[in-house]
């Protein structure tokens, strides 16, 4: 007791939480220069940068339950607590490396050796590993970037919900193949896209749930035998629950693989989608037009507008996109068990690819809500090139009983004609066809040929489930909007939860 008591006094006394960087080992690192140089300088820094919240909040976490489950006297509890409140975060992240200590953890486990004592400042290593707090706070900082992709992901919706609100009766023609196919709308089109974000979601959520796992009391691999409480740090931590099998809360990376599996099928369908905006940008098309602040002159050519918000958000998703294919392959083949290459090299990867991923989602996002369609443009050209023959061979089906393939190639004659003698009748086009496959004419009239063929109507009579007919794409804009609102429910929930459990530890530490 008597260092704790002096521990006490120096703290009491305003001392210096550290009294100088060169005293925090003494001697001279055993470490090889190019260790030093190439290593263990880049791993420090980025855990300052990625991990020194996470590891503060650990340690209160860690140092709570082991109080109230007798493991530390709670004399030597409050000594700690008052050593680990005294270390200013933003003086850590100003250190410099030197190869004095091996990583962050060990600098600041001698920072509060040097405020409280080896004797009390060594208890707070009861009961775990490095193994066991680097898997909490690797899960710690992958679950905040799972939930921010989420909120992106909730952003970009909201900007295409309210578009496609203002175009469920915008017609244009969709594309196969990269060619005119048939007539829909830019609503049905967008709703596409938002029902895929909506799947992106819910493969976000799933992720979450399996990262949100406390691996804490796992230690090196195999547990402890002192009797703590995981539940406990779980719950002071934000997490849902702790790990199960310690050896596989070390050594299992599947809850990562997950997340950045989520994130990159977001990117793919996201880069698809750039695609065609981008397309739909050029002068060529005419269809889209992003607003002056995401556009960029060029320095010679004064007509410019280039679209160059997508071009980085489609850069971004890739190199998102390539960052979580490398996370990938770096542990491809790796022992099943503690080994570095999941954890300090791969770390700031991870971190980068959501980084990444988050920024190309949301200049989207950002795009999309101040974009305009040339609604008159994309009209002109929807009937183009025999876009709505499909609704002639599917009424002669269903109006004369004629098998599908007849009525197709009825009005695959049909095109031909109309190429043939483009300034003819439909009546004589359509009688030509006839006559050609059935050997006699049909009773079409020209107004019903012209009605049977416009865009508009092809749309409306497409009334299944999922169609681009309004009444179709206005229930389906309704359901989206409420997935949306429950999305967002979900996302606040969470940061909430997460805001609640610091307040709880941080209350839990003061009742020491």
């Amino acid at each position: 007791m008597a260092t704790v008591t002096a521990g006490l006094a120096r703290v009491a006394a305003g001392a210096a939480p550290w009294p100088g960087r060169a005293s925090i080992l003494p001697g001279v690192s055993s470490f090889a220069p190019e260790y030093v140089a190439l290593v263990l300088n880049d791993v420090f820094e980025d855990a300052k940068r990625l991990f020194l919240s996470q590891l503060r909040a650990i340690d209160y976490a860690h140092l709570v339950m082991l109080t109230e489950q007798g493991i530390v006297p709670v004399d030597a509890a409050r000594l700690l607590r008052t050593g680990l409140d005294r270390i200013d975060e933003d003086a850590v992240r100003l250190v410099t490396y030197d190869g004095t200590y091996e990583d962050l953890f060990f600098y600041l486990e001698q920072v509060l050796t040097d405020a409280c004592g080896h004797e009390v400042a060594g208890r707070l290593h009861t009961a775990r590993s490095r193994n066991d707090i680097d898997m909490t706070m690797y899960r710690m900082r992958l679950r905040d970037a799972v939930v921010d992709t989420a909120v992106a992901v909730e952003e970009l919706v909201t900007a295409l919900v309210d578009l496609a609100g203002r175009h469920l009766h915008s017609v244009f023609a969709a594309h196969t193949h990269t060619q005119p196919a048939q007539p829909s709308t830019v609503a049905h089109y967008l709703l596409a896209m938002i029902e895929q974000l909506a799947r992106d979601h819910a493969r976000l959520r799933a992720a979450y749930a399996s990262v949100n796992r406390n691996p804490l009391g796992a230690c090196a691999i195999t547990g402890t035998g002192f009797p703590i409480d995981r539940d406990r740090t779980s719950a002071l931590l934000g997490f849902d629950g702790p790990t199960g099998n310690t050896y596989g809360s070390i050594a299992t990376v599947d809850y990562l693989l997950e997340a950045v599996g989520a994130l990159a099928v977001t990117l793919v369908g996201l880069g698809r989608f750039v695609q065609d905006l981008m397309l739909w940008c050029t002068a060529e098309f005419g269809y889209l037009r992003l607003s002056d602040g995401y556009v960029q002159c060029s320095s010679i050519m004064p007509q410019k507008r280039n679209p160059v918000a997508l071009e980085h958000a489609r850069a971004l998703g890739s190199k998102a996109l390539g960052q979580a294919q490398g996370v990938t392959l770096a542990v491809h083949n790796t022992p099943f068990g503690d080994i570095v290459d999941t954890e300090d090299d791969l770390q700031p990867l991870v971190a980068n690819a959501f980084r990444d991923g988050i920024r190309a989602i949301r200049l989207v996002a950002g795009a999309m809500s101040q974009a305009t369609f040339d609604v008159e443009k994309m009209a002109s050209r929807a009937a183009a090139g025999g876009t709505t023959v499909t609704e002639l061979a599917d009424t002669l089906a269903r109006s004369h009983a004629l098998p599908f393939r007849v009525s197709h190639e009825i009005a695959a004659h049909f095109v031909a004609e109309r190429r043939r003698l483009p300034a003819g009748t439909l009546v004589d086009a359509l009688a030509a066809a006839t006559m050609a496959v059935l050997g006699r004419t049909l009773p079409y009239t020209e107004a019903d040929l012209q009605e049977m063929l416009e865009a508009r109507y092809f749309i409306e009579v497409r009334q299944t489930l999922g169609g681009p007919a309004p009444a179709r794409t206005s229930a389906a804009l309704a359901d989206a909007t409420r997935a949306l609102t429950a999305d967002c429910a979900w996302s606040a929930g969470v940061r909430r939860d997460l805001l609640e459990a610091t307040v709880r530890r941080r209350a839990a530490v003061e009742a020491l």
